[in-house]
């Protein structure tokens, strides 16, 4: 649509061009009306790319085009019949599920600057949309559902839809989703009175804290707010994470509860979860079981990853043997612009070793000033990766010692804020694309007319430029083009995990490097070569 296009354009710029993931999905799941044809039945694809190449678009642009056509055409909003059911605040057409409340909500943000001329609502349900005053008269039961909505569970807020606003999209984590559906608390256990009591009597003389001071909370649940019967699209972002063994019971949970309210149930239990490990990367070229139970969900699904690890590959060959698999040709390799270099443990103080690689970086970027640069100083951003949150925390305080401001960031950080990103500010792609919404438009390609519009201190004393995390912002985030280096101070767990945390540089065609730390001599010595010789097999050519 031309709406459509004159957003795609403010934010990528007149002269963009489809990567190859991108193509392939403009190419099937597109037709001249932009919509997918009912008399072939519902439609299901694998979008597989390497980091940094436009998945996001490639998913977004048909869903969103589908959904403005049907409603401008007066489409049903499904091709079925749904029993009727209990009359709920949302009900979308759309459902994209995210690994991570961050990702949720760069998704949502980014789907929104698309949407400034054709006009569809998004609503992102790892954001705050709470009441900033409480209500009077409140009864218990209100207090409880007020304290949610300020202090949040896991992250996020108890979403409060403002009524009269038809919702298209939703966007956020399956287990927040689930919690839409069913109500929070729907997965607390049910306690008998005699049960409740001898709990309570357990809990006599101990100290009681936060929600446990809440009598009774444990038995509470909050209406279900959103209703899944017009759902036609759903799609599964970072799918190797979201069908891992670990996620796949929820986001299987998900699914068959939209079958089940568009009226054609599913077979599902949690004992039929496969269990595989995905250390290994498959062939691409896999051959489906011929005797699969195929699962034919009532609606458009879409499943989008950077990898296919063997867990993934099994899966869809068991469950969705007729799904078509679009790849990129560079699938399971780095991005050509991304530098590898192996960086050899001094034997002394590993952390100082980091500090020096950090400074190292910079002293060559003050070396280039005027050749290269971003924002006002040319500094890099450095992104650096450790397996445990504990390490993160460790050498956080250390490089803080050392004169270098940085954000230290797991799952447990007080730093990673509730209901935003703006723990991530300086950090994230941010596009200038005139007026948009308070968070900005998040782009996933680049374009050389655009350019990182964060302000920053010159001094990293005093502003952030290094980052410490785990695997939880490894995933799908768009990271600005300042982070041109990538520390992987831990050995990988596997190649897949390499691939997700070096591909947060060199993204869209961006320069980067990737910094890889480990004992490359002596006795010891091993395991960093056998980790070389793997990540010399993702190198591109």
């Amino acid at each position: 649509m031309p709406g459509i296009l004159s957003c795609l354009t403010d934010v990528l710029g007149p002269n963009a061009s489809p990567t190859p993931i991108q193509a392939l999905s403009m190419k099937w799941l597109l037709n001249e009306s932009g919509q997918v044809n009912p008399a072939s039945g519902w439609k299901q694809f694998l979008l597989a790319s390497e980091t940094g190449s436009g998945k996001s678009i490639a998913y977004l642009l048909p869903v969103l085009q589908n959904l403005k056509q049907s409603e401008l055409d007066g489409t049903p909003a499904s091709l079925l019949s749904p029993p009727p059911g209990p009359k709920r605040a949302l009900n979308p057409r759309a459902l994209i599920l995210a690994p991570t409340h961050e990702l949720s909500r760069q998704l949502a943000s980014f789907a929104k600057s698309l949407l400034h001329v054709v006009k569809l609502r998004v609503l992102c349900a790892s954001r705050a949309n709470v009441k900033s005053t409480k209500e009077r008269d409140a009864t218990a039961r209100q207090m409880v559902s007020q304290f949610d909505a300020s202090t949040g569970t896991n992250g996020e807020f108890e979403l409060k839809e403002r009524s009269g606003f038809p919702v298209d999209v939703v966007v956020g984590t399956p287990m927040k989703l689930l919690e839409m559906v069913r109500g929070r608390g729907w997965d607390r256990k049910e306690m008998s009175a005699e049960e409740d009591h001898a709990e309570e009597a357990e809990q006599v003389g101990k100290p009681r804290r936060g929600r446990d001071k809440m009598v009774g909370f444990g038995k509470w649940r909050s209406p279900p707010e959103m209703g899944l019967a017009n759902v036609e699209w759903v799609v599964v972002d970072e799918a190797d994470v979201l069908f891992d063994p670990d996620f796949q019971e929820t986001t299987r949970q998900l699914l068959a509860d939209i079958s089940e309210a568009r009226g054609h149930p599913v077979e599902f239990s949690a004992t039929s979860i496969l269990s595989q490990g995905q250390a290994a990367l498959p062939p691409l070229a896999t051959k489906p079981s011929p005797t699969s139970a195929a699962l034919e969900y009532p609606f458009n699904l879409i499943l989008t990853s950077a990898t296919i690890p063997s867990a993934l590959a099994n899966y869809l060959d068991a469950n969705h043997p007729k799904m078509m698999r679009l790849a990129s040709p560079r699938l399971h390799h780095l991005p050509k612009t991304l530098q590898t270099e192996y960086v050899n443990w001094t034997g002394g103080n590993k952390l100082a070793d980091i500090e020096r690689r950090i400074r190292r970086v910079w002293a060559e970027d003050a070396s280039m000033a005027g050749v290269r640069g971003t924002g006002d100083d040319g500094l890099s951003k450095v992104l650096i990766f450790c397996n445990k949150s504990s390490k993160v925390d460790e050498l956080g305080s250390y490089l803080e010692e050392r004169g270098i401001k940085n954000i230290a960031l797991s799952s447990t950080s007080d730093q990673r804020k509730r209901g935003s990103n703006h723990h991530l500010d300086g950090f994230l792609r941010v596009r200038d694309t005139g007026s948009r919404d308070s968070d900005g438009a998040l782009a996933e390609q680049a374009s050389p007319s655009l350019s990182d519009n964060t302000t920053i201190s010159s001094d990293p004393k005093s502003s952030p430029h290094v980052m410490i995390t785990t695997s939880l912002l490894s995933r799908g985030l768009d990271f600005s083009p300042s982070i041109r280096h990538v520390f992987i101070v831990d050995e990988p767990r596997n190649m897949i995990d390499f691939l997700h945390r070096a591909g947060r540089a060199g993204r869209a065609g961006e320069k980067g490097k990737v910094v890889v730390f480990g004992k490359m001599k002596g006795r010891g010595s091993a395991k960093a070569k056998d980790v070389r010789r793997k990540v010399g097999s993702l190198v591109a050519h």
